[in-house]
């Protein structure tokens, strides 16, 4: 069955929500903060689509290097001198993990900020998926104590990582 990522669209809301909850049930996230992202930053927001359904979703936006935006909570803006692209989530339902689509939704969000003169992406890595980024280039970086703290909301195994973008 073959898929492809498009633009997110506020339609899409119920099934990103549906998908959330059950990859994500430790880390729950409401709708409403969906919303905000892709009205943020809709470039940085798509899903995986697959025979007409929702089967992933990807959302990532501009923000700090550093600095995390708490789960579950509105940003209500994005920074003026955002130096990174800061991956959120990136979700592909079980049946189509396996294939490079996480990859092929890397590659189009690494395109967004190198316009901007952002060089990096940034995100947080939960439930041992540490290894799976480094194969795209992310690697772990120092969190400082401010970090630590929040990188604890996110799980015993989060760890922040960061990828530097090629010119």
């Amino acid at each position: 069955m073959s898929s492809h990522w498009r633009q997110a669209l506020p339609s899409d809301l119920p099934d990103i929500a549906a998908i959330a909850a059950r990859i994500h049930p430790e880390l729950p996230e409401r709708p409403e903060v969906f919303a905000e992202k892709m009205r943020l930053y809709p470039d940085g927001c798509r899903v995986l689509i697959a025979d007409d359904t929702v089967v992933g979703y990807g959302i990532a936006h501009p923000w700090k290097l550093h600095l995390i935006p708490p789960l579950d909570d509105f940003l209500h803006g994005l920074p003026d001198d955002a130096d990174c692209l800061y991956v959120h989530d990136v979700v592909v339902l079980p049946d189509f993990r396996g294939k490079q689509i996480a990859g092929a939704f890397l590659a189009m969000v690494a395109a967004l900020p190198k316009s901007a003169g952002i060089g990096s992406l940034a995100l947080v890595s939960v439930y041992g998926t540490q290894a799976m980024w480094e194969r795209f280039g992310f690697r772990a970086a120092a969190p400082d104590a401010a970090l630590r703290v929040k990188l604890a909301t996110y799980g015993e195994s989060a760890t922040y990582m960061v990828c530097t973008l090629s010119a």
